[in-house]
This record gives C-alpha cells, structure tokens and sequence, in this order.
C-alpha cells in the first residue's frame, strides 16, 4: 500500500510585478519630494562662523539678485515693504525679522530694507550659511 501522493506540489510567489510597484513607489515619492516645498526662494546666503536660531515670532524677509522681495515667500514690491512689516507688527510686539539677503547684492539695498526696519523699531537679524553649510 503506498500512501504517498504522486504529484509534489511546488510553492512559487511570482515576482514579475514588484518592478511595476517600485517603479510607481519611487516616482510618488519624486513628486512627492518637489510639492514639499513649492515656495522656497533660491538665495546663496554670506557665510559665517557662528550660527545662532531664534524662537520668536519671526517674519521672512528675501531679496534675490534680481531685487525681487519676498515676504513669507509672497512676492512683494520695495514700497509694499513697509506697510506690510507694520501690519505685522500689529499682530505681535515682540517681532523678528530675518533677512535672507543675496551674498550678490550691494549692500545699499540691504541698508534700504535696515532703514525700514530701524524706523519702524523692529529687531532684524541678517540670515548667513554657516560654516558647514547649513543656513543659520
């Protein structure tokens, strides 16, 4: 009496798919990656030795070599700079300013944009690359 089964039967997990979900995987991942942040302002910021970060109410101010102003990266005139940095201030007393200033500007115009922030007493710190690359 043989009580073995006659066919052997063979466990197989096909593979030919996972090339079609990597593929997908990695291009939603990709596009993912460039929504991250769509308003980010190209600046090659000066470079410094000490980094320091604050943690206060912060508003952005960028100006890109072309003198484009951005402020939280919405696009700006240099005479709507002002009125838009006093209509903050109203918000919070205790405001500060972070400039993002192209290393390829003269300083006149970041003197232009101080000259603001002096006459409407609003403490302004200029944002530079710290000295492993990171922005500070």
């Amino acid at each position: 009496m043989n009580l073995r089964k006659r066919k052997k039967i063979n466990a197989e997990v096909s593979t030919a798919s996972m090339n079609d979900i990597m593929f997908f995987l990695m291009l939603f991942f990709l596009i993912m990656s460039t929504l991250l942040n769509p308003n980010v302002v190209k600046l090659t910021l000066p470079n410094s030795k000490h980094n320091q970060t604050l943690r206060q109410k912060e508003v952005t101010i960028s100006v890109t070599k072309e003198l484009n102003y951005y402020v939280n990266n919405a696009p700006v005139t240099f005479e709507m700079l002002e009125p838009m940095l006093a209509s903050e201030l109203v918000k919070s007393k205790d405001l500060t300013v972070i400039l993002r200033y192209d290393s390829g500007i003269t300083i006149q115009n970041l003197v232009n944009v101080l000259e603001i922030g002096n006459k409407l007493k609003v403490k302004m710190v200029l944002a530079t690359k710290a000295p492993n690359g990171t922005n500070g």
